[in-house]
């Protein structure tokens, strides 16, 4: 892998954007980033880049958030029932499956399914990417929760900065705008 983050070895994988758990964040902390998540979907289709949902126990949390419905489209939402996804026994293969060795995360919370998943990952070899403006958790738990996966390996990046790496030129950048036409960029994203 080169230093710049290589959309034919991506999968997005989206972590438990759920109301419930967004509702426990800060409103400074949430402003613009279901429809931050939901660009970086959108990219990542874009691109081919394979999408994974996860929600957890939605009796409780609610299912996947209504902004990324659209985005998701038909990409696969499962139901995890272990806090870091490499080990529950659906999302992990649904990743693995994909065959790609760059897993970008989004979600949350950071600072537990995030990070769980993310060091779950990197002890399977994977490359880790986590989206630091696409994550979330209440307090300072989300800067423990980059702390850590960073100092485990992980690269984070920011949304516009993920974008741009993945269309590379300024054509595809060009087509990927002219495909969405009217898009509203999410707090946060320059284009």
């Amino acid at each position: 892998m080169g230093r710049l983050i290589d959309a034919d070895d991506c999968v997005l994988i989206l972590v438990d954007v759920q109301e419930g758990f967004l509702e426990r964040v800060e409103p400074e902390a949430k402003a613009g980033l279901v429809e931050r998540i939901a660009f970086l979907t959108l990219s990542a289709r874009f691109c081919d880049i394979p999408v994974v949902a996860t929600v957890e126990s939605p009796r409780d949390w609610g299912g996947l958030h209504p902004g990324l419905l659209e985005a998701v489209g038909d990409a696969p939402v499962i139901d995890k029932t272990v806090f870091g996804l490499a080990g529950d026994p659906l999302a992990g293969p649904a990743v693995r499956d994909t065959g790609r060795g760059t897993a970008v995360l989004a979600g949350l919370e950071t600072d537990v399914c995030v990070a769980q998943s993310a060091l779950g990952l990197l002890d399977e070899g994977l490359w880790v990417v986590v989206v630091e403006d696409a994550v979330a958790s209440p307090g300072s738990a989300h800067a423990a929760g980059i702390e850590r996966m960073r100092r485990a390996g992980a690269i984070a990046v920011v949304t516009k900065q993920l974008h741009y790496e993945w269309m590379r030129t300024v054509s595809r950048s060009r087509e990927f705008e002219a495909a969405h036409p009217g898009l509203v960029q999410p707090p946060g994203v320059e284009l």
